[in-house]
């Protein structure tokens, strides 16, 4: 077995093969001895590869992007970044092995990954965390909570927070945790979860289940983000029967703002993308956006069995477009990274600085769509649909710099923004909301309200694909904007803290952790029971009229 090299730089650049033309060159690793490798990404018969070559374990090419022709309209949208706001980290290796925040880092932080506990009530393979077999817990105290998001303070940027896990609902004190990121000025909380403690407690206390989340609402949670990998049993097994207890209590507490996240394996729940779309407009009332999330391939995998899985954002676009009829095409997304344009837009308007998403264009898409709902019938409008969206986005960079030289800011701005008028089509617009004031009350009033009016008259459709140790690009972790706070008030890039775990992640967490003997004894738990798995009476949920409401035209499809 060979010894891991986090650091070492080997130079060997790989070459092209026939039919291949260069379209990128870049840094990745050995996913085997961490070996930082030049690296070539290449198009061959209309996909992408990322292609490196490790002096001990050769050659080693990987599925990068499933279509040419996706990558390159989103690759217009680059954007360098304007690196982090505080360094927390000197320079002493090479990326990705000196987190974090380095000099290097291209980014500052926009959401702040907050591990609750590493202990979780399901046991999915595909899952980064695995207290079981880490073998020890990790906690954070509420202390240590407090200083670690003073630590994310140092920036200087407003910054939403995601406690996330493991499982964060398995914390007895999740409600403190909350009350302590309001206490520190932290101005939106989402909650990662599976929601299954919702569930278990609604079928035995329902008003237990309800007033224990209103309460996680009024101490300050702003949006759950809720896996959801599929709309029958087959294709999410981890929840599906909670689902409608979960929903049923989120509406009786007045939880209204949740994120619906698929992980899309390939050939587990590809068939079902559509129906998890139609699954959210169905309940708009609560769900505000769809993240879907194509599957890292963590551990180790032969490439067999990775060709078998993988799937990436062109394919998971072209899949949704498929199974809407074509309502929702493949040219309605946009990478994250172009919003950076808007946000520019407006710390020009109003001379302040506004964090902003300068993302790798790899790295995710989205697109807003307007919804009609007629009975079981849905009818699905992207914004592209009725605005020219690359015209504006072009529109608002070349305008930029007349915004920061004018003689007044607020004339120039005004002129600049009555302009984009031109961009949107009104006859085609959907006739119960005026997109451009939305569009003009954003920028002008440069408020949260603003934004939110956007989110609850629109359904936000959204892909974030995150890296493996096979398709790692140390130029995308660069630009990373969603880091993990930890307890030495460091913050990690989310495709370094979670890839490599034995020099992050995992060594971390242990360092502050405790053992799960450790853990049971200070709890009085018996040992089993540390990380109990849920269990849930799944027949008697099948016979109740919630679940045949909530899913009466999906398993009738089936």
């Amino acid at each position: 077995m060979s010894t891991k090299k986090p650091g070492e730089i080997a130079y060997t650049l790989p070459g092209l093969k026939h039919g291949e033309e260069l379209l990128s060159l870049t840094m990745s690793v050995c996913p085997y001895c961490y070996r930082v490798l030049p690296s070539v990404i290449v198009e061959r018969e209309n996909k992408v590869y990322i292609r490196k070559t490790c002096p001990e374990h050769g050659e080693i090419e990987e599925l990068y992007y499933g279509d040419v022709d996706f990558y390159k309209r989103v690759s217009k949208f680059y954007e360098e970044g304007r690196g982090t706001k505080y360094v927390y980290t000197q320079v002493k290796t090479t990326c990705p092995f000196n987190c974090g925040l380095c000099a290097m880092h291209k980014q500052h932080t926009a959401l702040v990954n907050l591990v609750a506990t590493n202990r979780c009530d399901l046991s999915c393979w595909y899952c980064f965390f695995y207290s079981e077999a880490a073998g020890y817990v990790y906690e954070p105290s509420l202390e240590q909570v407090r200083e670690m998001i003073r630590s994310v303070k140092k920036q200087g940027v407003t910054v939403a927070v995601q406690i996330t896990g493991g499982e964060p609902l398995l914390r007895e004190d999740l409600l403190d945790i909350i009350r302590t990121l309001r206490d520190e000025g932290v101005r939106h909380i989402q909650l990662n979860t599976n929601g299954l403690k919702f569930a278990r407690l609604y079928l035995s206390e329902p008003v237990k289940a309800i007033e224990y989340a209103r309460s996680l609402r009024t101490s300050g949670l702003n949006t759950v983000y809720l896996s959801f990998d599929g709309v029958t049993p087959r294709t999410n097994p981890k929840n599906h029967w909670e689902i409608p207890l979960i929903f049923e209590v989120f509406r009786k507490s007045g939880i209204t703002s949740v994120v619906l996240v698929p992980t899309v394996i390939k050939g587990v729940n590809t068939h079902e993308l559509g129906a998890i779309v139609r699954f959210a407009a169905k309940n708009m009332d609560i769900v505000r956006a769809v993240n879907f999330q194509p599957v890292s391939l963590t551990g180790f995998m032969k490439k067999r069995e990775r060709e078998k899985y993988r799937i990436t954002i062109p394919e998971v676009a072209k899949l949704v477009e498929e199974q809407t009829d074509g309502e929702i095409t493949e040219n309605s997304w946009f990478p994250v990274n172009a919003s950076a344009v808007f946000s520019r837009f407006i710390e020009g308007f109003s001379g302040e600085f506004k964090f902003e998403m300068s993302n790798h264009p790899i790295c995710g898409v989205g697109t807003y769509v307007y919804v009609q709902r007629n009975g079981d019938n849905v009818k699905f409008t992207p914004i592209t649909n009725f605005i020219d969206v690359e015209g504006l986005l072009e529109y608002l960079r070349e305008k930029w710099s007349d915004l920061i030289s004018g003689s007044s800011r607020i004339i120039t701005g005004m002129r600049l923004l009555y302009s984009i008028r031109k961009f949107i089509d009104q006859e085609k617009a959907p006739k119960e909301f005026d997109i451009y004031k939305i569009i003009a009350n954003v920028i002008v009033k440069r408020s949260y309200e603003a934004l939110g009016e956007l989110h609850y008259k629109l359904l936000f459709i959204g892909q974030m694909h995150f890296m493996d140790l096979y398709n790692y690009d140390i130029q995308r972790v660069q630009r990373c904007n969603i880091h993990y706070v930890v307890p030495d008030g460091r913050l990690i890039p989310f495709c370094a803290f979670n890839i490599f775990d034995e020099v992050y992640k995992d060594k971390i967490q242990r360092e502050h952790g405790l053992s799960l003997e450790e853990y049971a004894r200070k709890y009085n738990l018996p040992r089993d029971k540390v990380s109990e798995k849920h269990v849930i009476d799944r027949k008697k949920i099948e016979s109740m009229e919630i679940y045949k409401l909530t899913y009466s035209e999906f398993l009738r499809e089936k």
